[in-house]
C-alpha cells in the first residue's frame, strides 16, 4: 500500500493560505484568464509525489492462471514415460498405475516398455468454491483417474478380472484397487466449508488415513517410487480398495495449530456412479494433528468392517462365470506419522499398525464387490489368528535449486506369523500366513521446467522375504523410470 506524507499547518496559517488562494481565483477568474493552482496545492503535490518514491512498492498480485469460470475449476495431470523392470509384467490398460512397480507375485520377466503415472496418477476433474454467505463457501470435487496411454479409466477389478485363470507367468500386470471404473473414480463429493469452523463433505472421498499418508510420504503417493504410494494397503487400513469411501460423511479444521478430523461410511448399500452399488460394512476414521514452526504430525486411528481384498482367480478356481476371488476382513489400524522442515531439506518418516481379524459379518460366495464384480470365491476364515502388519517408512526431499528435488525414501512392511495348520511361528515362503518382510529404497530428481511441467528420473528396489515371498516367481525386482508430467 502507498503512504503518502501530508504537512500539518498551524490554524492560523490554515486561514491565511485558504484566504489567499480563494481571493486569487476570484480575481483570475474575473480577468478571464487561466486558473493557476496555488503555490500551497503544489508544495503539497510534490511532498506527495516524493514520500510515493520513497514507499516500498508491493509485489504484484500472482496472475491467477487456473482454468476456472464463476468459481468452478477445471483441472488434470498428465504423467508417462518409459521405464525398465528386471522382473515385470507387461502394461495393463486398466490397471491404474499400469505397471507393477512394486515387486509382485506374477513378476517375471525383464522388460523395456512405456509407463504411465509414474509421480502421479493421471486425472480430469472438476471443482468448485463458491462463498454463498460471509465466511461460507459451497465447495464440490468431481475427478476422474485414466490411463494417459490409452484413455482408459483406471479399473483394478477390470485389470484382475482380465487375468482370470491365467498362469502367473501368463499375466499382465493387475491389482485390487480403490479405483473400479466408476466415471469419478477419484472423488464424486459435495460440501460446505466455513473459514472459522472447518469443512464438511459428503460423497465419494478420499479417507483421512489416504490424505495423511499422500501428505507425510517422501515420494507424495508416487506409484513407481513409492510402497505406500503403488500398494493402497497403507492408505486402505489394510485393502486398498478402502482408500476411498463411499457416501461417506468427512469433517476436517484447523483451529490455529492444531486440525481435527472425523470420517464416517454407514453400513449398507453404498453408491457408485457409474457401477453397480455395494453391500458393505461401516468405516470410521479419526484425526488429530498439528503444526509447530517447521514440525507437522498427525495420528490417524481407522477401522472397517467387511473389507474385501479382490484377486483375480487362478486357474483351479476359475470358471465361466466366476468374476474374482476375495478375503473378507474386519480390520482396524492407527498411524503416526510426521515431517520437519530445516533449510532446503524435508525430514519424514511414518509407522502404521495395522491388524486383520475374521469379518463380523461374514458374506456369502456370489456377494457383489466394488464395480460390479462377483466374488465366485470368498473366504471369511482367512483369520482365525489375527494378521498383525507393521509398515514404516522415512525419507528426505532436498531442493538443490528452486527447479530440482532430489529424493531418496526407504519402505518397510513387517508381518507376523498367522498361518493355521503349518506351527505355531513359522518364517518361511511354505505359506504365505508366515512372518515375513518388505523392503524398498528409493532414490528420485525431479526438475520443474515450469511451475505446471516437470520431467523426473529415479529407481525403487524392492525385494520380499519369507512369508511375503510365498508363490512369488522372483523375490525381487529393480525398476527405473524417466517421465514428464503437465498438471493444470
Amino acid at each position: 500500500m502507498y503512504f503518502s506524507h501530508v504537512t500539518n499547518l498551524r490554524q492560523g496559517q490554515a486561514r491565511t493560505v485558504l484566504a489567499g488562494s480563494v481571493a486569487a481565483i476570484a480575481l483570475l477568474a474575473f480577468a478571464g484568464v487561466a486558473q493557476a493552482e496555488p503555490a500551497t496545492t503544489a508544495t503539497t503535490t510534490q511532498q506527495q509525489a516524493d514520500a510515493a518514491q520513497m514507499a516500498p512498492v508491493p509485489a504484484p498480485a500472482a496472475a491467477d492462471d487456473s482454468l476456472t469460470y464463476r468459481g468452478v475449476t477445471l483441472y488434470g495431470t498428465l504423467d508417462a514415460g518409459v521405464a525398465y523392470q528386471s522382473h515385470g509384467t507387461p502394461l495393463n490398460r486398466d490397471f491404474a498405475p499400469g505397471l507393477e512397480y512394486l515387486v509382485s507375485k506374477n513378476g517375471n520377466k525383464s522388460q523395456t516398455t512405456l509407463a504411465p503415472n509414474g509421480l502421479s496418477q493421471s486425472s480430469l476433474g472438476l471443482k468448485g468454491d463458491e462463498e454463498f454467505v460471509d465466511g461460507y463457501s459451497a465447495i464440490f470435487k468431481l475427478e476422474a483417474g485414466f490411463d494417459p496411454l490409452s484413455g482408459h479409466l483406471a479399473d483394478g477389478t477390470k485389470s484382475m478380472a482380465y487375468n482370470n485363470g491365467r498362469a502367473l507367468t501368463d499375466q499382465t500386470s493387475n491389482g485390487d484397487s480403490s479405483r473400479n471404473g466408476q466415471i469419478f473414480n477419484g472423488a464424486a463429493y459435495a460440501g460446505v466449508k466455513s473459514n472459522n469452523y472447518g469443512t464438511l463433505t459428503v460423497g465419494r472421498q478420499n479417507g483421512l488415513l489416504t490424505d495423511n499418508v499422500g501428505k507425510y510420504d517422501p515420494q507424495g503417493g508416487s506409484y513407481a517410487f513409492s510402497v505406500i504410494g503403488y500398494s493402497g494397503a497403507t492408505a486402505g487400513i489394510g485393502d486398498t480398495e478402502d482408500a476411498r469411501l463411499d457416501s461417506s460423511l468427512k469433517y476436517t479444521a484447523q483451529f490455529g495449530p492444531a486440525r481435527v478430523g472425523a470420517q464416517y461410511q454407514p453400513r449398507g448399500r453404498q453408491y457408485d456412479l457409474g457401477s453397480a452399488s455395494v453391500e458393505g460394512g461401516s468405516a470410521a476414521e479419526f484425526d488429530v494433528g498439528g503444526d509447530y514452526k517447521n514440525f507437522s504430525a498427525d495420528v490417524v486411528y481407522s477401522q472397517k468392517k467387511d473389507a474385501i481384498g479382490a484377486a483375480a482367480l487362478s486357474p483351479g478356481e476359475f470358471t465361466p462365470t466366476g468374476d474374482l476371488t476375495g478375503t473378507q476382513s474386519d480390520n482396524a489400524s492407527i498411524a503416526l506419522m510426521a515431517k520437519y522442515t530445516v533449510g532446503p531439506a524435508k525430514i519424514y518418516g511414518g509407522y502404521e499398525h495395522i491388524r486383520f481379524s475374521n469379518p463380523s459379518d461374514p458374506l456369502a460366495n456370489g456377494s457383489t464387490d466394488v464395480g460390479g464384480y462377483i466374488l465366485s470365491s470368498l473366504s471369511n476364515t482367512s483369520y482365525n489368528k489375527n494378521k498383525l502388519l507393521d509398515v514404516y517408512w522415512t525419507g528426505v526431499k532436498y531442493a538443490v535449486t528452486e527447479q530440482l528435488d532430489v529424493t531418496g525414501a526407504y519402505y518397510g512392511y513387517s508381518q507376523n506369523s498367522f498361518a493355521t495348520g503349518v506351527n505355531n511361528s513359522c518364517a518361511s515362503t511354505r505359506s504365505s500366513g508366515c512372518s515375513g518382510n518388505l523392503n524398498a529404497l528409493s532414490l528420485v530428481a525431479d526438475y520443474k521446467f515450469t511451475k505446471r511441467f516437470d520431467v523426473y528420473g529415479g529407481a525403487m528396489l524392492s525385494q520380499v522375504q519369507n512369508g511375503l515371498a510365498s508363490g512369488y516367481l522372483h523375490d525381487h525386482t529393480i525398476d527405473p523410470m524417466v517421465g514428464a508430467r503437465l498438471t493444470f
